[in-house]
C-alpha cells in the first residue's frame, strides 16, 4: 500500500472503532458469544474508577490509627454516615456517603515484581501475571495471548444496544507509550471487544473525543454520505487485510466505526455541556470529575461497562514526587491533602449522589481499585526515606469500594493486619473482586473458545463476594 493510501486510511478511520490498541494487540484467537447473560445480577451497569499509579489504602479507607506513627501517618478517622464504615479527615463529602459504600479491606495481590504493569494485569483481568512480568518488566507491553479484561468479558455478554460498543474507557489509555499496561484489552478474545478509548484533557475537561473516530480537516460528516468517495476509502484500506485472518473482523469494525460516526447518540452522549453548570460544579471541572459525569450519562445511554482511568496531572508531579497521580514515592501526605483525596472526594462522592438522586445507583455498580496499595511503612529510599515522606510500592495488600449494582451499603468487609501489611480476616484475591463482578452483573458464562474451537474458562479461580450483596 503506497504513502498516500496509508494516510488517507489513517485520516479518515485510524484504525477501528476499539481504538488504535485493538489491532496492535488483539490477534483473535477466541469467538466469545456475545449473548446477554442470564444470572442473578442486578447491575445493568458497571464504573469501574482506577486510581492510577498506586493508592495509599492506609490514607483512604484502611486506616490504622493505633498502629505506630512510621505507619499511620498523620491523618485522622472521620466520622461518617455509617457505624460500620471508616475513612479518612480528608474525605468528608464522601463521608457522607458511606451508607451506600461496601469496603473490602482484605485484598491481598502479591505480584513478583511489585510494580505497576503486574499490578493493573492482576487487578484488570483477575489473573496472576506469568513469569514475562518478571523477565521482560516495563517491557513486557499487552500481548494477543492475555486474559482479557473484566469489562471485555462484561461487554462481550451483553447485546449491544445502539452504536455505542458495549465497553467504553476514559479519559486516557494508561500509560505513556510504549509502556502501554497490560490488562486493559480483550486480547485472546478478540479486537471486536476491546474498549472504544475516549481522550479526555486536564486542560479542556469538558472535551472527549475518540482519536479511532477522528476524521482529518478534510472530512466532514458530508463526505461520509458521499457514498463513492467512502467505499474507495474503505476499499483501499481493506487491501492489507484481505489476506488476513482478521478480515471479517475488520469488515465489522468498518460498519461499526460508521454507524459511530453518523449517530447522533455518539455526539449527544459526549457532550456535557448538556449538563447543568452546578452539577458540573459539583463533580468538580477537572477531567477525573469530568470523566465520571460522562461515565454516568453512559450508564443512561446503556452502556454495561465504563472504565475510568484517573488521569495523573503532570502540575503537581513535583509537590507529588510522582507523574502526578497516585504513585507518591516522596510527599505522601502533603500530595494527598492538598491534591489527590480532595478531587476524588469531590467526584465521586459526587457520582454516588447523582446516581442514587435518579434512581440508578443501584442498577449500576460501582468499584473503586487501583494497581497495589502503598508500603505501610513511611520512607521511600528513593525519595530521601524517612524524611521524603513517601510510601514506596506496595502490592501484599490492597482496599478497594463498592456501592450499588446490589450491593449492601455501610459496611466493612475483611481487615488487614494491624500495620496494613497483609490481609488478616476473610482474605481475597483480585479473581475474588472479578468474580464479583460478575456475580454483580449476572456475567455467568466464563467459557471461551481457542482457534480451534476447544472450550476453556475465562476465569477458573476466584468466588464472589456475595456476604456483599
Amino acid at each position: 500500500m503506497g504513502d498516500s493510501m496509508r494516510q488517507s486510511r489513517r485520516d479518515l478511520l485510524v484504525a477501528s472503532a476499539t481504538g488504535v490498541a485493538g489491532l496492535a494487540f488483539g490477534s483473535p484467537q477466541v469467538q466469545a458469544a456475545a449473548t446477554a447473560a442470564i444470572g442473578g445480577g442486578k447491575a445493568k451497569s458497571v464504573i469501574l474508577f482506577f486510581l492510577c499509579g498506586g493508592a495509599s489504602h492506609l490514607d483512604t479507607w484502611d486506616m490504622k490509627p493505633d498502629a505506630p506513627a512510621e505507619y499511620r501517618g498523620p491523618f485522622a478517622p472521620i466520622r461518617t454516615s455509617a457505624p460500620g464504615v471508616r475513612l479518612s479527615e480528608h474525605l468528608p463529602l464522601l463521608a457522607k456517603q458511606a451508607h451506600h459504600l461496601a469496603v473490602v479491606n482484605s485484598v491481598g495481590s502479591t505480584v513478583n515484581t511489585n510494580d505497576h504493569h503486574a499490578g493493573y494485569y492482576y487487578n484488570l483481568t483477575g489473573h496472576v501475571p506469568d513469569v514475562t512480568f518478571r523477565t521482560l518488566g516495563n517491557d513486557r507491553t499487552p500481548m494477543p495471548d492475555d486474559w482479557p479484561f473484566m469489562g471485555s468479558v462484561v461487554g462481550s455478554r451483553r447485546q449491544q444496544r445502539g452504536p455505542l460498543p458495549n465497553a467504553i474507557t476514559l479519559p486516557h489509555m494508561p500509560s505513556k507509550k510504549p509502556y502501554t499496561r497490560p490488562g486493559q484489552f480483550a486480547a485472546r478474545m478478540g479486537v471486536e471487544f476491546d474498549p472504544l478509548y475516549l481522550d479526555g484533557s486536564v486542560d479542556e475537561p469538558l472535551r472527549f473525543q475518540a482519536p479511532s473516530l477522528s476524521l482529518s480537516d478534510a472530512f466532514t460528516k458530508d463526505d461520509l454520505l458521499t457514498r463513492q468517495r467512502l467505499l474507495a476509502e474503505l476499499d483501499g484500506a481493506r487491501q492489507t487485510f484481505e489476506a488476513s485472518p482478521q478480515v471479517d473482523i475488520w469488515k465489522r469494525q468498518q460498519q461499526r466505526t460508521l454507524d459511530l460516526l453518523l449517530a447522533s447518540e455518539t455526539t449527544n452522549a459526549f457532550d456535557l455541556e448538556r449538563e447543568p453548570a452546578t452539577l458540573r460544579d459539583r463533580y468538580g471541572q477537572t477531567v477525573n470529575g469530568m470523566s465520571l459525569l460522562l461515565a454516568r450519562r453512559l450508564v443512561e445511554a446503556g452502556i454495561p461497562f465504563i472504565t475510568v482511568f484517573w488521569k495523573e496531572n503532570e502540575k503537581i508531579k513535583d509537590a507529588c514526587k510522582s507523574a502526578g497521580g497516585w504513585d507518591t514515592h516522596g510527599n505522601n501526605f502533603n500530595c494527598l491533602k492538598d491534591h489527590l483525596l480532595p478531587e476524588f472526594d469531590r467526584c465521586f462522592s459526587a457520582l454516588v449522589e447523582d446516581l442514587h438522586n435518579r434512581g440508578l445507583l443501584d442498577e449500576t455498580l460501582l468499584l473503586v481499585t487501583s494497581e497495589m496499595g502503598r508500603k505501610p511503612k513511611i520512607g521511600d529510599p528513593r525519595s530521601g526515606g524517612e524524611s521524603g515522606a513517601g510510601r514506596d510500592h506496595w502490592t501484599h495488600c490492597l482496599s478497594v469500594l463498592f456501592a450499588g449494582g446490589g450491593v449492601q451499603g455501610g459496611q466493612t468487609y475483611g481487615s488487614s493486619d494491624r500495620f496494613g501489611e497483609y490481609p488478616a480476616d476473610q482474605p481475597l484475591t483480585p479473581a475474588d473482586i472479578t468474580k464479583t463482578v460478575y456475580h454483580a452483573t449476572g456475567t455467568v458464562d466464563l467459557e471461551g473458545r481457542d482457534a480451534q474451537g476447544r472450550p476453556y474458562q475465562l476465569l477458573a479461580e476466584g468466588e464472589p463476594i456475595t456476604a456483599l450483596f
